[in-house]
């Protein structure tokens, strides 16, 4: 049995109060990668639109390899209120009511440390008419990026030396968490679970070492609990979304056990759930066997996560036929898998708020994401839609 199973039930009962009207929180994944940001600009994407750039170059590397990819809706930047508009608009009608932000702070070689890319959100979505009928929330994407990593057509096959350094000690995270409880937390559609902001969090280890002990990390943690509190939440619930590699190991279990009990996470959602197969359908069976383990395996709620599919060769030369899903990679497949996540929402809705989520938004350069394109159109979203309803 889950633990604190009153707090969870308090917890639906609070979201039932502000919950969608399809009765789930369908989240996606926004990379909010498409813009001129001003780190991005000197570092990684010098045209003015951000990864488009590397997006646009993508090329087939077999017969039959749909690259680049050809959005429907075209090229727009992320950081305009009018097209982060029409995205808000697309996602509601077709059943998407939670936007998922990755958020970032970074140390570069420039001596610069800070945000990175938040324009997207706070010009984009912010700025969007509509974005109050659009629930959101941020998943601090604390990973590192090699100098080759996000555009190699600049730096070349270099993958081993740190571009950006996620790392930070106490005084910028006090930055941090007085940024994102000032700016997001106080915002009527940030989501909130009995009250407690959420925020998400993908790299548990890599937030580790920016101190010189666990017990430090803890302790960051706390304070950011206490600062929660002292802006007037109940508390703050901090969800883990690592990157979702394959079923850990029982070593990998008990390593993450060791951050849930140190750090007070509230919950589980995988960022990419079932590691990579060229078979998609291979892909969603792993991924159902990785979610029931990892269900049985902690006493916090897990979150059911569906990707789309994987092929991010427009970021690596390297990369061929052998790593690209490329079979059964349908909407209609998606759709199936769908149904299976909502299956397993809804036999928890007694211990656990109904989230599902989906990866992704708009991933164009990992080719994963919902927003159309000329192959399957609207397809990714017709499904969302048939699955939860608008």
């Amino acid at each position: 049995m889950k633990k604190a199973l009153l707090f969870l039930s308090l917890c639906c009962l609070v979201l039932a109060c502000t919950a969608p009207r399809n009765g789930y929180y369908v989240c996606a994944y926004v990379w909010p990668s498409c813009h001129d940001d001003s780190l991005a600009h000197r570092w990684l994407w010098p045209d003015g639109e951000g990864e488009w750039e590397v997006i646009r170059k993508g090329n087939p590397r077999f017969e039959g390899h749909y690259q680049p990819r050809l959005p429907l809706l075209g090229y727009g930047l992320d950081d305009d209120p009018a097209v982060v508009e029409q995205w808000i608009q697309t996602a509601l009608r077709y059943g998407v009511n939670t936007f998922i932000y990755d958020w970032y702070w970074y140390n570069a070689p420039d001596g610069y440390s800070g945000p990175y890319l938040e324009d997207a959100l706070d010009k984009g979505f912010l700025g969007a008419p509509s974005n109050r009928k659009m629930n959101f929330y941020l998943m601090y994407a604390n990973h590192d990026v090699k100098y080759s990593y996000w555009n190699y057509h600049k730096w070349g096959a270099d993958a081993d030396s740190l571009l950006f350094n996620p790392r930070v000690g106490m005084e910028d995270w006090k930055k941090i968490v007085d940024r994102v409880i000032t700016k997001y937390f106080p915002l009527p559609n940030y989501v909130k679970i009995d009250g407690c902001p959420v925020f998400a969090m993908f790299n548990a280890d890599i937030f580790k070492q920016g101190f010189s002990s666990d017990e430090e990390a803890a302790a960051a943690m706390d304070y950011f609990r206490a600062e929660v509190k002292k802006a007037g939440f109940p508390g703050l619930h901090i969800q883990l979304t690592p990157g979702g590699g394959s079923d850990p190991s029982p070593a990998k279990q008990e390593k993450m056990k060791g951050n849930i009990d140190l750090l007070g996470i509230s919950s589980i959602a995988f960022y990419n759930m079932g590691g990579f197969d060229c078979d998609y359908l291979t892909h969603c069976e792993n991924a159902v066997r990785m979610r029931n383990n990892t269900d049985a395996a902690y006493d916090i709620p897990l979150f059911p996560t569906v990707s789309i599919g994987w092929d991010d060769s427009p970021r690596f030369p390297h990369k061929g036929a052998q790593d690209v899903t490329r079979f059964h990679n349908t909407p209609e497949v998606f759709r199936n898998y769908l149904q299976v996540a909502k299956a397993y929402a809804d036999a928890r809705r007694d211990t656990q708020p109904p989230f599902v989520m989906i990866n992704a938004w708009n991933e164009w350069v990992e080719g994963s994401y919902l927003l159309p394109d000329k192959l399957n159109g609207y397809g990714y979203l017709e499904a969302v839609r048939d699955v939860f309803g608008k």
